[in-house]
Order: structure tokens, then C-alpha cells, then sequence
């Protein structure tokens, strides 16, 4: 499709815009990425069939998605070349109870029988650090986050892999971290390698840190005002302790050293925007607005 006359890149616009990246990071609390060697499509498991068989990938992300997992395609960067592998990871991201697990088999068809829980594999050492680079579902990815990708595995080559869609086109390069699910967005390839570097010392980057993946929207906010209000970027603080929904404000209370946090959120719709380089009909989204925080 031809882009209409004044088109921009999704990512470029939404940088401009500024637009806030805390409390968007796609849900999921349990992980499952599976190694796809090769050129994705447009859907990296159904739409690839010089990776694999389209029905066997189809029957592969229904069986994770039944089991209520996210699946992502992963692949190393670079060039590519060799005997292809399948290597495979299962990530368990609930808060306080994290795991990373690997294995590796003969061929995607052993995919399909993999145990869910990991329990196949050996428990993994170090963290993944997958970077959205599935320039099929949008080029923003493509352009930002190979780059991304290849100057954390610079530093880190093997930790460092290449994922099809995480979500959140507009803050591309976006990137995840496995096993706690920490998605950052607006990873820039200067200062990629910092990211992880911190993770490394148990500390986040608040400024680009879109939230953790087994939180709920409002809660990832909640420790974004948090972190700003008190300092505290430890990647183990602020645990949520009690979620109040209400009439467009939430009241969420946090875990702090000798005490807790009470973070009051309110919600907001955006001006329409285009979310992905594909769109092309403008739509709002969810914005969080700090409304007080409260040390108690």
C-alpha cells in the first residue's frame, strides 16, 4: 500500500509528539520465544514458510496462546550462516517468582511438543535480551532495532537476540528482558548496551522503561511516578501491594523499605494518532497522569 502524501515513520512522529512510554508494556507474564532462523513475514510463525510450515506454526502459537503464554520468534543478529538451530526459551515473569529456562531441539516440529513450564530445559544463567526487530509487521523496527540489537551484542553476544513484534511500534527500538519481562522502548543504538549493563547491576532506566509485562497498565505507571518522585531504581523495588480501581483514577499502593507508597493515577484518551507505521486510520490510546504520591 502506498503511504499517503506526507507519511512519516511512526516512531519519528511519536518522538516528536513525546509521547509518554510508561505504563505501555504489552502484557504477558508468561514468555515463550522459539528460535526462527531465517526471513520472517508478516507473522514471523504463520507467514514464513522458508522457516517454517505454516500450519505447524499456526498450531504452535494457538497451543501457547491456550495456555495463556505470549510467543515471540527470535533469532540471532546479523548474518546468518551455518546449520540453522532451534533453540527455545520459557520464561516465567510473575513478580518474585521469575525463571528462564532453555533448551534446544532437532526441529520445529518438536516445537509442538515442548513442555510449557520449562521443565524440558535447564534453568539459564545470565538474562535474554530480545530486541524487536520484525521489520515486516513495521519498518521502524527494522531501521531502529537491528541496529539496537547489534550493539548489545557487541557487548553481550550471548544474551542478545533479534524478536518478531512485542508491541508498542511507535517506541521502536523496543526491547525485552527476560525472565523479569522489563520492556524498554526507544532503545537507541548509542546507548543500548547501557540498558543492560544496568540490569547487569539490578538497576532500571526509568526514563525508558515502558513497564514490566506481568503488571497491570496502571501499576507500571504507578512505579514510573515512584521511581521519578523517590529515586529508588532498583529493579526489585516497588512491589504493588493493593490495586483500587475507580472512576478514572486509580489509587495503587507500592512496597517501599520500613513502609509503602500510595500512588493515585488518573486516565486519559490522547488526541487521535497514528500507533504503527501501517495505520492509517488515527486512534486514541491510554494515557497515565500522576495525580499525587504519598510516602506513608
Amino acid at each position: 500500500m502506498t503511504p499517503p502524501d506526507g507519511w512519516r515513520p511512526c516512531s519519528d512522529v511519536s518522538r516528536e509528539r513525546d509521547d509518554p512510554m510508561y505504563g505501555t508494556a504489552s502484557a504477558g507474564s508468561a514468555w515463550l520465544m522459539l528460535e526462527l532462523c531465517g526471513a520472517w513475514g508478516p507473522s514471523a510463525f504463520m507467514d514464513s514458510p522458508s522457516v517454517i510450515d505454516p500450519g505447524l506454526g499456526r498450531a504452535i502459537v494457538r497451543r501457547a496462546e491456550a495456555a495463556g503464554m505470549r510467543i515471540a520468534a527470535i533469532r540471532r543478529p546479523g548474518r546468518r550462516t551455518g546449520a540453522r538451530r532451534w533453540r527455545w526459551f520459557v520464561a516465567e515473569s510473575h513478580l518474585g517468582a521469575e525463571a528462564l529456562h532453555h533448551g534446544e531441539v532437532s526441529g520445529p516440529d518438536e516445537y509442538l511438543e515442548l513442555a510449557l513450564d520449562g521443565s524440558d530445559g535447564n534453568p539459564t544463567d545470565g538474562p535474554l535480551v530480545a530486541v524487536c526487530a520484525h521489520g515486516r509487521h513495521d519498518q521502524c523496527c527494522a531501521v531502529r532495532g537491528r541496529g539496537a540489537a547489534a550493539a548489545i551484542a557487541a557487548k553481550y553476544p550471548e544474551f542478545t537476540w533479534e524478536c518478531s513484534h512485542l508491541g508498542g511500534d511507535r517506541f521502536a527500538a523496543t526491547m525485552l528482558i527476560l525472565p523479569e519481562g522489563l520492556c524498554y522502548g526507544r532503545v537507541e543504538s548509542a546507548d543500548a548496551a547501557h540498558l543492560v549493563s544496568a540490569y547487569a547491576e539490578g538497576r532500571l532506566v526509568n526514563g525508558l522503561l515502558r513497564g514490566r509485562t506481568s503488571l497491570p497498565h496502571v501499576v507500571q505507571a504507578a512505579q514510573y511516578f515512584a521511581r521519578e518522585a523517590y529515586g529508588d531504581d532498583r529493579v526489585g523495588a516497588w512491589a504493588p501491594v493493593r490495586l483500587e480501581p475507580g472512576d478514572r483514577t486509580a489509587r495503587v499502593t507500592l512496597a517501599v523499605d520500613g513502609g509503602t507508597v500510595e500512588v493515585v493515577v488518573g486516565e486519559q484518551l490522547s488526541e487521535p494518532l497514528l500507533s504503527q507505521c501501517s495505520a492509517r486510520i488515527p486512534g486514541r490510546v491510554r494515557i497515565f497522569t500522576l495525580v499525587s504520591v504519598t510516602r506513608e
